[in-house]
């Protein structure tokens, strides 16, 4: 299932428009917060598919009768570019336990590169809700070599990749990587990737824009 949350007008959409902004960007502090706030709404929308069970919570004049989440999810970001927006989710799910996981890739002189995952640290997964941040959906492939790695830790009751720009070819790229127990969660889906794995008109490079170019 793909859930595109900018579909639907709301104030989640300035949030989008201020991250693709080329003047905007150059406040880096901005644009983080800014991935911070997108993490925080899915973090809300992703907490509605939940199991709750009500509890007493004893106020000062009687008791009140609340339904909390059952359970708190593992949440996972492919550094460093997903620090802002994973950052964001835990501040929803503050009890949550933390995985995460290096993907970069790795080019070529011919112009071609290959997607490289070599650090991991991740809590026991198995039969938990992962939610996996990663702010670019590009061509897919990071997402579904991060995915696989991750399963070395555990077999996952359901997860959930929450990503704030998708290209059409990166979803359907997970779509056809990934099982059916895999919901997407979009801030906006952009038609073209280029030659190179860039999305178009994307944003840039959103690792480079939060914490600065690297070398």
């Amino acid at each position: 299932m793909v859930h595109i949350i900018g579909a639907n007008n709301s104030v989640f959409n300035q949030f989008i428009a201020e991250i693709r902004d080329e003047n905007i960007q150059k406040d880096s502090m901005r644009f983080r917060r800014n991935m911070e706030r997108m993490g925080e709404v899915m973090a809300y929308e992703i907490s509605k598919t939940l199991t709750y069970a009500t509890t007493e919570v004893v106020t000062p004049l009687g008791i009140a009768n609340v339904p909390l989440a059952t359970e708190q999810p593992v949440v996972a970001t492919i550094l460093r570019a997903g620090l802002p927006l994973h950052h964001g989710v835990l501040n929803y799910f503050d009890k949550a336990e933390n995985a995460f996981i290096s993907a970069y890739r790795k080019h070529h002189k011919d112009g071609s590169f290959e997607v490289k995952v070599e650090y991991l640290a991740c809590p026991d997964i198995n039969n938990k809700i992962l939610i996996l941040c990663d702010p670019m959906l590009a061509s897919g492939n990071s997402m579904v070599l991060t995915y696989k790695a991750m399963m070395q830790r555990g077999k996952p009751r359901h997860t959930h990749i929450v990503s704030v720009i998708a290209s059409l070819e990166g979803i359907d790229y997970a779509k056809k990587h990934l099982p059916e127990n895999v919901t997407l969660w979009c801030g906006a889906v952009d038609d073209e990737l280029t030659a190179q794995s860039y999305i178009v008109p994307g944003l840039g490079d959103a690792g480079d824009l939060s914490y600065g170019t690297k070398i």
